[in-house]
């Protein structure tokens, strides 16, 4: 999943926040989960939501009135609703990549990535 910030003035995509979330098939399918209590879930998802807000520190203020997209990557066997378009990747020239914090829970896994325009003045 990919939250894509863009320009509302000059369409430029200025921030692209991806969110790879992977699930683990073999348990869906049955298999066993492996041990991990809410508490240690809770705490990871915390740890990430410290680090988006404090990604403020370093990103470039945005002084362009902006909007947002929402991309969802599915698999091509997913059923999606009719309502829903194709879109480019909405990647950006010249970025700036910061990994962010990853957290798994019992049958999902998630890396994050924040992808800026390096060169914002």
């Amino acid at each position: 999943m990919v939250l894509v910030i863009t320009s509302s003035e000059t369409r430029e995509v200025l921030e692209r926040w991806t969110f790879d979330l992977q699930t683990d098939k073999s348990i869906v399918e049955g298999g066993q989960a492996p041990e991990k209590s809410d508490k240690e879930i809770t705490t990871e998802i915390q740890a990430i939501i410290r680090q988006i807000t404090a990604s403020v520190t370093f990103l470039p203020l945005l002084h362009d009135a902006c909007t947002f997209d929402l991309l969802v990557y599915t698999d091509a066997a997913s059923n999606v609703p009719q309502e829903w378009e194709d879109s480019d990747p909405r990647f950006i020239q010249n970025a700036a990549d910061v990994k962010l914090r990853s957290f798994t829970t019992k049958v999902h896994k998630v890396d994050a990535l924040v992808s800026y325009r390096a060169d914002m003045d």
